[in-house]
């Protein structure tokens, strides 16, 4: 079934011509990755396809009664506003209004008459029916209603955005770099809830673990046409660079014939003299076509001054420990980073990374323990709030300072010739940093912090929106880079190429260290503790039932009960649980395989309907599993 169609869609910002006769048409059921450089409008696309913008000129037409859920790039706005309202925010008049009433139901003293002129509202929109959506949603990703906007991270804000997308009961979701701001499990959490969504999706990012488990097809922006590519990542890549090779010698012939026609053309009197008329026209329409290619964009070329060598210890802690109020993020932790070191950190948002960080720096002093830095340390910082640049100047200025030159590698450039190693044209390089994508800023970014001579580079969150072949070139200068790097970063395909080794936060302040990377650490038994008050992705019941059942007990049980030996027939229940879950894992395994393959959703409604059915059932024999081992486990003395 058709849901949407995109026909010969045009659409310019002065001379920048972002959409050129694009195509497409969104079948129900897939999943696809939409592609492309930074600022080649891939967002702006997202925005024609929900209505908040027009093109000029091309078609849209939508299924009738089409539901679009959309995801933003953004965070949503936090100052002075509870979850419900902003999930609320997704139904737009009658969000509104059981907003309105949530707030007076939840005040001490409500007004009454508000009270039931909101009722009335409410009844003749059907709006009960709504609140009851946005409960279930709501229940579904486990947030609590009344919480402040204020206190939550990155992550979840994110998760609220998510929910204020799906309350729509959405045929179609967009989402623009969903995994921004998210930790590993929450991210693996999301590959989950779309792996089930029935409708179609239309996405954006650059985590490529994130975009091969997703895909059935990928869609590039490339020079204002949307190119279509069916299966996964990596046949797009290989199809794609045969595709550039072909179109690579078409225009090399191309230009060899047109500039033999011009030295034809500039010949001597006799050669002008007896030229064939229809030759020129068809010179003058070889010129023309010339004038109108779009150049495919270039690559990056990304560099770094190492500057002098570090000390071989560039900074070590030893019995290390901080903690805000009775939350610990380090606790006795001991660690030597020598030159060389390439360092990855893993942990929930919140978790203490950024703090510890800022020990290693030198910027905080840990409330227990000594820090022992190196010598000859000159260390660049990439933030990834991007604190760094200044959004009124321009970006020459954000590099440069009103300078001609910059000194990269002890020699002195032309700061425009050296913008453009960045992908940043003249005319780009005057606009103001506010005026850029996210990709183009965390760009002008890595620009300003690569003029520094570093041998510790410290990158907080580098690959948020950066296209995947800048993310690539990034790649490989860091694993050429020879002094220290310390990484922060949710992209696990990157971190398994950079880092050698990880530093993992495993809750209440406990950091140990792991060989390799995300997958390595994974491998060797891995895994991130619940976040604070977070409820058990696995568990069906709301955050506050959770929370009020677990303060319930903590009141009512001074001292945990003595642990008692299992009888012979629930020691046997026990040592056959492993077995289970097993199975059960493996069988949810394939049939998330089954439900995430295009072809699924094309079959019979009652084979969907049934394959569904099986997955929720496994699902939640799973967690039945698991509840109970965890019960005899510890109860097993």
């Amino acid at each position: 079934m058709t849901l949407l169609r995109l026909e010969q869609l045009q659409l310019a910002y002065g001379t920048h011509v972002l959409l050129d006769g694009a195509d497409l048409v969104l079948e129900k059921g897939e999943r696809l990755a939409l592609v492309g450089r930074n600022g080649t409008g891939k967002s702006t696309l997202m925005s024609l396809i929900e209505g908040r913008a027009l093109p000029d000129g091309g078609n849209i037409w939508r299924m009738p009664g089409l539901r679009i859920g959309t995801l933003l790039q953004h965070l949503p706005p936090a100052e002075g506003r509870t979850i419900f309202d902003v999930v609320a925010e997704g139904l737009p008049e009658t969000g509104e209004l059981l907003s309105q009433y949530q707030h007076l139901i939840d005040s001490a003293d409500p007004d009454m008459n508000r009270l039931a002129t909101l009722q009335t509202a409410i009844e003749a929109r059907d709006g009960w029916s709504y609140h009851q959506r946005i409960d279930t949603v709501l229940t579904r990703l486990g947030l609590p209603a009344t919480t402040m906007m204020e206190g939550l991270s990155g992550g979840w804000r994110r998760r609220v955005a998510l929910a204020r997308a799906l309350v729509v009961d959405p045929d179609v979701l967009l989402l623009d770099e969903p995994t921004n701001h998210l930790d590993l499990d929450t991210i693996s959490w999301l590959e989950d809830q779309l792996l089930q969504f029935n409708g179609s999706v239309l996405f954006i990012t650059h985590d490529r673990a994130f975009l091969k488990r997703l895909a059935t097809g990928t869609l590039e922006l490339d020079r204002g046409r949307l190119g279509r590519y069916p299966g996964d990542y990596e046949k797009y890549q290989a199809q794609k660079q045969h595709e550039l090779e072909v179109e690579s010698r078409e225009r090399e012939e191309f230009d060899k014939k047109l500039a033999a026609e011009e030295r034809w053309i500039r010949q001597g009197v006799k050669a002008r003299r007896t030229r064939n008329e229809g030759r020129v026209r068809a010179l003058e329409k070889l010129r023309a076509e010339r004038a109108e290619r779009r150049e495919r964009q270039g690559n990056a070329n990304i560099n770094v001054d190492s500057g002098e060598r570090s000390g071989k210890r560039v900074v070590e802690l030893e019995n290390v420990s901080h903690r805000f109020g009775q939350d610990w993020v380090v606790r006795d932790l001991s660690i030597e980073i020598q030159r060389g070191d390439r360092i990855g950190f893993i942990g929930r948002n919140g978790a203490g990374k950024t703090t510890l960080l800022k020990i290693l720096l030198g910027e905080l002093e840990p409330q227990e323990g000594s820090v022992r830095e190196g010598t000859n340390l000159k260390v660049a910082y990439f933030d990834q709030l991007r604190a760094g640049l200044d959004l009124d100047a321009t970006v020459l200025d954000n590099v440069a300072g009103g300078r001609d030159q910059v000194t990269i590698n002890g020699r002195d450039r032309h700061v425009m010739s050296y913008l453009q190693d960045f992908l940043f044209a003249p005319d780009r390089a005057r606009q103001p940093v506010r005026a850029l994508s996210g990709g183009e800023a965390n760009r002008l970014l890595l620009a300003k912090l690569f003029t520094q001579p570093a041998n510790v580079l410290v990158l907080d969150e580098p690959t948020n929106d950066l296209d995947v072949e800048t993310l690539e070139l990034l790649e490989e200068l860091l694993i050429n880079f020879e002094g220290t790097l310390l990484l922060v970063s949710h992209d696990r395909a990157f971190m398994d190429n950079v880092v050698t080794s990880v530093l993992a936060f495993e809750g209440d302040g406990v950091i140990r260290d792991y060989v390799g990377g995300y997958t390595d650490w994974v491998r060797q038994g891995g895994r991130l503790p619940p976040a604070p008050g977070e409820m058990r992705e696995r568990a069906k019941d709301t955050v506050e039932k959770t929370t009020t059942r677990g303060t319930s007990k903590e009141k009512s049980a001074p001292s945990a009960p003595a642990k008692k030996k299992l009888s012979y027939k629930l020691q046997r229940e026990l040592d056959q649980l492993p077995g289970q879950i097993e199975q059960l894992e493996a069988r949810i395994a394939e049939l998330e395989t089954t439900i995430g393959s295009a072809e699924f959703y094309q079959q019979d409604s009652a084979t969907i309907n049934a394959t569904l059915a099986e997955h929720e059932n496994a699902q939640q024999a799973l967690e039945q599993a698991m509840e109970r081992w965890m019960e005899l486990e510890s109860d097993n003395g």
